[in-house]
């Protein structure tokens, strides 16, 4: 019997990830990250300087925040830039009126609004449409003010054909004016990179590596934030690099390769999802959490969808659905009693951390999300094993919760001090548009990418369910899910504008992770795979500091 439930098992022999072996013990230069805080220190306050000053020219203030966002240092200024785009919100639309400004102005004034979730009229686009609503042909001949419109355009909402007309138009013209002789060969580097991933669906840490490459060769640009971009990343990059030999070492000690040789092992992947999340240095022990839970999703989910059979698996739901050490001894085998066992030691070390900051009661929530999660899994397996072929609809009701969604942000939102119960409410078990389009979002854009080889083991997924269903071709069901997409895009921009049910931080982490789902699995699935987009982005962002010519 042993023999034949082996042959049945559901082996996906998934690649290796990158190793965290080599993070275990990283050259820290304690006088580097020193002289780096230093120099931060000292720049920040001339920044904040520049920020408070009053100026005759509002534009020249947004400017301003514009590069200190696309630079990755606003996080440093969070009061002060509050302060300017609160007055300036009120005061810039009778100035964009009075005055022909062009393109690339207009296009960035209101990227810098909605960036920080200021719900800017996009009818500041329309004096440059005719008659017919279409982009006037005139502003083909500025590349600089086509990307900008091109990355505005990412910011729709619903109700905004203004900006459908935006992205079309500029997708088509794009890649031409890239390529034209009169294009500076940065601002054609800077174009491929914005049709390659617009900023909006982009994450921090990559945009900023990226912008800061761009606007060293800018001219005129300010040295002083382009100093302080410099020693900020290097000196963030060396505390992740601090944070990643800490969670390395938990995971070899733990031995967790070897006793789930079946799984996916992704430390150093998860810790970048984690910096997605929360980049900067105050969520250190956010991101500590996150990534501890991260990697035991990837455990449970190959578990359950990767090796152990449904009958096997009733004994792993029922002990989670419990989420008590007591249920260790009803575990049959040495593999659930560890994988168990890891997952209530890691959520029992989260509990303890948030204990110190009088929030320990959160953690109920992630329990919940944990218990909703299994069923989901043990339903799934169910299916394959009994060779059920839901409708599309049943699978996405049950789908739901095997993407995490809602797992997913349970475990980032314990991490964030804002969180109160009432933000777990709205999110969690609230049926509204921001919430429903980020669960419909997360399993679309992982359905997109998962290979056949997948429904060649059994498990039915969201692109064979709808195939079957409306008799359509795989390249169909992607688009028809690619356009679902798009839709729960708007959904989420409009979800984030202010004045929203949700704290801030809250709002932010919960569009960075719709922000990582486009990085990672609009073309590939690269948490899976890890094909040399995301080994590049691991290596610009954990392991390559920028060069900086010392005075």
């Amino acid at each position: 019997m042993a023999h034949t439930n082996e042959a049945m098992r559901p082996l996906a022999n998934y690649p290796q990830g990158l190793s965290s072996d080599q993070f275990l013990s990283p050259l820290f230069n304690t006088s580097v990250f020193e002289s780096y805080t230093k120099q931060v220190e000292a720049l920040k306050k001339t920044v904040e300087d520049m920020l408070v000053v009053p100026t005759t020219d509002p534009i020249e203030k947004i400017h301003l925040i514009n590069s200190l966002c696309r630079l990755g240092v606003s996080y440093h200024f969070e009061n002060e830039i509050e302060e300017q785009l609160s007055h300036l919100f009120i005061t810039l639309p009778k100035l964009l009126d009075d005055k022909d400004y062009d393109l690339h102005t207009i296009a960035m004034v209101f990227q810098v609004f909605r960036f920080n979730r200021y719900k800017m009229p996009c009818g500041v686009f329309s004096r440059f449409q005719d008659g017919d609503g279409k982009f006037k042909e005139e502003v083909l001949d500025d590349a600089k003010g086509m990307v900008s419109l091109y990355e505005a355009s990412h910011f729709r909402m619903n109700g905004e054909p203004i900006l459908e007309e935006a992205l079309s138009f500029t997708r088509q013209h794009l890649r031409s004016l890239a390529n034209r002789t009169s294009t500076s060969p940065h601002l054609r580097e800077y174009i491929i990179n914005a049709l390659f991933r617009a900023y909006n669906y982009s994450l921090h840490r990559y945009e900023a590596k990226l912008y800061i490459s761009f606007y060293e060769k800018e001219e005129p640009r300010n040295d002083t934030l382009l100093k302080l971009a410099k020693y900020d990343f290097n000196r963030v990059q060396m505390m992740y690099q601090q944070e990643l030999a800490v969670l390395s070492r938990w995971y070899k000690e733990q031995d967790l390769k070897s006793k789930f040789p079946y799984a996916r092992h992704r430390v150093v992947e998860g810790l970048l999802y984690s910096i997605g999340m929360y980049f900067e240095p105050r969520y250190a022990v956010a991101r500590y959490m996150l990534t501890k839970q991260a990697c035991i999703i990837g455990l449970v989910d190959d578990t359950y969808e990767a090796y152990e059979l449904y009958e096997e698996l009733q004994s792993l739901t029922d002990a989670i659905e419990r989420f008590d050490v007591s249920a260790m001894d009803e575990l049959p085998d040495d593999n659930k009693r560890i994988l168990y066992e890891t997952l209530l030691n890691a959520t029992e070390e989260a509990e303890n951390l948030l204990q110190k900051e009088g929030r320990s009661h959160v953690i109920s929530y992630l329990k919940d999300e944990w218990k909703k999660y299994v069923r989901a899994e043990q339903v799934q397996c169910r299916w394959r094993q009994e060779g059920v072929f839901p409708t599309f609809e049943e699978y996405l009701e049950n789908g739901l919760y095997t993407s995490t969604a809602l797992l997913s942000m349970s475990q980032i939102m314990l991490g964030i001090e804002e969180a109160d119960p009432n933000a777990w409410e709205w999110f969690l078990n609230n049926n509204n548009k921001f919430s429903k389009a980020f669960q419909i979002n997360s399993r679309l854009y992982n359905d997109i990418v998962t290979d056949e080889e997948e429904e060649g083991r059994g498990y039915r997924t969201g692109t064979a369910c709808y195939m079957k269903q409306h008799k359509v071709s795989r390249t169909e069901a992607i688009r028809d899910f690619q356009a679902i997409i798009a839709e729960g895009w708007k959904e989420v921009n409009e979800g984030c504008m202010r004045p929203t049910a949700l704290p801030m931080p809250v709002v932010r982490a919960a569009l960075n992770y719709h922000r990582l789902l486009d990085f990672a699995y609009r073309d590939n699935d690269e948490y899976t795979f890890s094909h040399s987009f995301l080994k590049d982005t691991i290596t610009k962002v954990l392991i390559d500091p920028i060069p900086i010519d010392q005075e």
